[in-house]
């Protein structure tokens, strides 16, 4: 048998931890008037959504901002599958499905390793789509700043 007195403050302690939960005022997000950061209360319908981020659908690309910024994806990419067998945008973007899809082909660069070596499949750096790429939203900034983009590319 385990000695009594070590296990006395292990039980004094998780009976003072279950009764404070009784003792603590329950206060909700909407109670507390907290708010998200663009504004909306916590519990407001435009913040219950799955998909907060409204996306666009098959839209015009948004212009680019600096030189080398990744393009943005015109349309949502909800459910695409990247694995390590299998890339969904390669459904489309691929080299050989380009045409008959309509979609941008996959840039060159995506088929060279770090070292300028040229691939005759994408390069596993670049497999991933979405470490760069990322879906156009209409949305409003969290926060303020004063960005402008780079000279000479409006």
């Amino acid at each position: 048998m385990k000695n009594p007195s070590r296990l006395f403050p292990a039980t004094l302690l998780a009976v003072f931890l279950a009764s404070s939960l009784f003792v603590t005022p329950a206060v909700s997000a909407a109670d507390s008037g907290l708010k998200s950061l663009r504004g909306a209360e916590i519990q407001a319908p435009d913040t219950e959504s799955a998909d907060p981020f409204k996306g666009t659908k098959d839209s015009a690309p948004i212009e680019r901002n600096y030189l080398q910024q990744p393009p943005i994806i015109p349309h949502k990419i909800d459910g695409y599958n990247i694995t390590m067998k299998y890339n969904k945008c390669m459904d489309c973007h691929a080299w050989n499905r380009y045409k008959e899809t309509g979609a941008t082909k996959v840039s060159l660069t995506h088929f060279k390793t770090r070292e300028g070596q040229e691939l005759s499949n994408i390069s596993p750096r670049r497999y991933f789509c979405v470490a760069c790429h990322v879906p156009q939203a209409d949305a409003k900034p969290l926060v303020g700043n004063k960005f402008k983009a780079a000279e000479g590319m409006h």
